[in-house]
């Protein structure tokens, strides 16, 4: 949706509109991603890549619960090595920023995906450091604040392109988390991924997931991340993308009021499909005039007032 009282500048990304396609949520092909942005994404985040391609796990890999989706897919991917000709494509295709996910195992693999990815075409590059569920990568790099700081000094060392980080809400202080990114480099900061989660099935008794353990996404996540949020933009001063149970525009503004300078949708488009993208944007806007504002700027952080 085209309206510019909804741009935004994410650490030099443009955007017509706040709302992001999240990672993880839709396939690897530059079609999907052009059907993202033709149902009104201001941005697109692909699936994490890493240096070696990955199966994930055996399924079932994702469940519903009450409050929304419990997942523990394993990272599938194809490796970046080949995932850079989908990038091109997509740039080829895609007129909204295209933002590549990497993970690594160790520092040197996020900084061999960060700039391949980046020399592809690559808009930005955002770091998951909170996989919550694949051992020697995601969360156990987000919990470590010098093994953080280390993954981003060096990704900045070599990649031109902006740099985010998606945080883990699981850690007992995510201001400070964000803070070690930020101190070694962050352009930007995507808070959060997902909460760990267990979801068993009580007639076999035994956990419902292939892998067990999970990460849980939708509306129940949302007063955690936008705590996390709130308390992250007191601390830092580069965007931050709010990311956790984002349904409807009362959401996102929600995220905006707390200092989020976007939104990432990833539950809902599994669940209620393409068209909440342009749902989410219609409704700030309206919000956004009926309130008297000039632009979304003059939202974000509103609600630090003394």
């Amino acid at each position: 949706m085209a309206d510019g009282m909804l741009k935004v500048c994410l650490a030099g990304l443009e955007l017509a509109n706040p709302t992001v396609l999240a990672s993880g949520v839709l396939g690897y092909s530059a079609e999907v991603f052009q059907r993202v942005e033709a149902s009104g994404a201001g941005a697109v985040v692909t699936k994490s890549v890493g240096v070696a391609a990955r199966e994930g796990y055996m399924n079932p890999t994702v469940c519903q619960v009450r409050c929304g989706l419990v997942n523990a897919m394993g990272l599938p991917n194809p490796g970046i090595d080949v995932f850079v000709e989908e990038v091109a494509r997509a740039k080829a295709l895609l007129s909204v920023p295209v933002i590549v996910s990497v993970y690594g195992f160790r520092t040197s693999e996020y900084a061999y995906a960060a700039v391949r990815a980046a020399s592809a075409g690559a808009d930005a590059v955002e770091l998951n450091v909170s996989c919550p569920h694949v051992e020697g990568t995601g969360s156990e790099v987000g919990q470590d604040e010098g093994l953080l700081a280390e993954v981003v000094r060096e990704v900045k060392r070599i990649v031109r392109k902006p740099v985010f980080v998606k945080l883990s809400p699981n850690v007992a202080d995510i201001a400070s988390v964000a803070e070690a990114a930020v101190a070694a480099g962050a352009d930007g900061l995507t808070v959060a991924n997902t909460l760990k989660a267990l979801a068993i099935d009580v007639e076999t008794g035994i956990p419902v997931l292939g892998n067990r353990r999970g990460g849980l996404s939708g509306p129940a996540v949302k007063p955690v991340v936008l705590r996390c949020v709130y308390d992250v933009y007191e601390r830092v001063n580069v965007p931050i993308v709010g990311c956790g149970g984002v349904t409807s525009w009362r959401d996102a503004v929600e995220y905006f009021l707390a200092g989020a300078s976007a939104v990432q949708v990833g539950t809902a488009v599994a669940t209620r499909g393409l068209s909440v993208f342009a749902e989410i944007t219609r409704g700030v806007a309206a919000y956004l005039r009926r309130k008297g504002y000039g632009g979304l700027a003059q939202v974000v952080g509103l609600s630090h007032r003394r």
